[in-house]
């Protein structure tokens, strides 16, 4: 938290209203800006929607927003007319408590689905908001905390840029370790920045950082009912309208903050052992090497090869394939870390005891698909597959 950068004009809090048994468990967190913010959005592309995502799609893109409310612990999602009143009642009571117009308020949830909301002590939880809300590194961090569901740990990337002369922040807050599949990846993420810039202006930034982050993670490939990637920008730090460079810049930042979440929540899906990147290059064109990229790391025989150490690279040829894309076996050579495997479709000569030891003793462990048709390149970040990812999420309603 030291090292924490902090916009300007932003309070945070998080705290336990009731919604999880543990009182020790924070599972209501408010991200507020003192100053009506610019925001957009991105959001899951599952055809079952939770109400917070319709509510937040209503009220998205704009220049008005205040804050986001976030319940942890139950994910409202299918839970029909009274799941949209009752988001609608946590957006009305967060703005009557502090003082603005309840179109000025988001909401998010995340947790089991098909439950209805314990809507009193939610209600209870929002009104204690006001007291609670402040500007500190530890705000943020309690807030951080109540969002998490299965996460082992918060995520939380800050970074400082100098904008007209002026520093400015870009926070960035996320959950997610399992249920993550792209469109977006399953997670809450937002963003905070003191940067002044339009609703239009964000709304296509983070359409673009999404593609090229949480679009770009994947644990098994489930999209779940409430993927949810907001960004706020208040101006409150001064430095102005950004024009050429210092866009350019800015919207380089925002996205290494996006890529920078999407890799925490790989390398923290439930049971993981490894992070694992998956790096494609030389197709027609990025669409094509994204394709690979996502089989690739979709496949369950891959992946529990990896949490395994078998460098059983067959499986990573054969999934890229399947993945739709025309190429021919001679397109392709295979690497995994330094090693290199499987060269313009031919196997190629190499030490298996060592290739496991890569696998084994390395944490973060990279396989590079080389091909020969083009410069469309992906990057995309997985995880293995564990015995104990499959325990977690076998009981995780029981």
């Amino acid at each position: 938290m030291d090292s924490w950068f902090l916009p300007v004009g932003f309070r945070y809090c998080g705290l336990h209203s009731g919604i999880r048994p543990d009182p020790l468990r924070k599972d209501l967190a408010l991200f507020f800006s003192d100053f009506p913010a610019s925001a957009a959005g991105v959001f899951t592309t599952n055809k079952v929607k939770a109400a917070p995502v319709h509510l937040c799609k209503e009220r998205l893109p704009s220049d008005l927003i205040r804050g986001i409310i976030v319940c942890s612990g139950n994910a409202n999602a299918c839970t029909g007319k009274k799941g949209m009143d009752d988001a609608r009642k946590m957006a009305s009571v967060t703005a009557e408590v502090n003082k603005c117009d309840d179109k000025q308020i988001l909401v998010c949830s995340t947790g089991v689905i098909g439950r209805h909301l314990p809507m009193d002590v939610i209600e209870a939880g929002i009104r204690k908001t006001p007291e609670l809300l402040s500007d500190s590194a530890m705000s943020l961090s309690d807030a951080a905390h109540a969002i998490l569901t299965t996460d082992t740990k918060i995520k939380v990337v800050t970074k400082e840029i100098t904008i007209n002369g002026k520093q400015v922040v870009v926070a960035g807050v996320a959950k997610g370790a399992a249920m993550i599949g792209p469109n977006m990846a399953t997670m809450l993420a937002f963003v905070f920045t003191d940067a002044e810039a339009s609703d239009g202006e964000l709304a296509s930034l983070i359409s673009d950082a999404s593609d090229k982050s949480f679009n770009c993670v994947s644990v098994e490939g489930h999209t779940s009912t409430n993927d949810s990637l907001i960004i706020l920008a208040n101006g409150a730090s001064g430095a102005g309208k950004m024009l050429g460079g210092d866009w350019d810049a800015f919207v380089a930042v925002v996205t290494e903050v996006c890529c920078e979440l999407a890799k925490e929540i790989a390398i923290d899906a439930e049971g993981a052992n490894h992070l694992v990147t998956i790096a494609v290059e030389g197709l027609r064109d990025d669409k094509e090497a994204k394709k690979i990229a996502k089989t690739v790391a979709e496949s369950v025989l891959v992946k529990t090869a990896i949490s395994g150490a078998d460098p059983n690279w067959g499986r990573v040829v054969s999934a890229a394939g399947y993945a739709g894309v025309n190429f021919e076996e001679k397109n392709l050579s295979l690497w995994m870390g330094d090693m290199l495997l499987y060269k313009d479709g031919t196997p190629v000569d190499f030490d298996p005891k060592l290739a496991s030891a890569y696998l084994k003793n390395n944490r973060n462990v990279t396989l590079k698909l080389l091909f020969n048709l083009g410069k469309g390149k992906c990057t995309y970040q997985t995880c293995d597959l564990t015995q104990e990812y499959v325990r977690l999420n076998a009981d995780y309603t029981t």
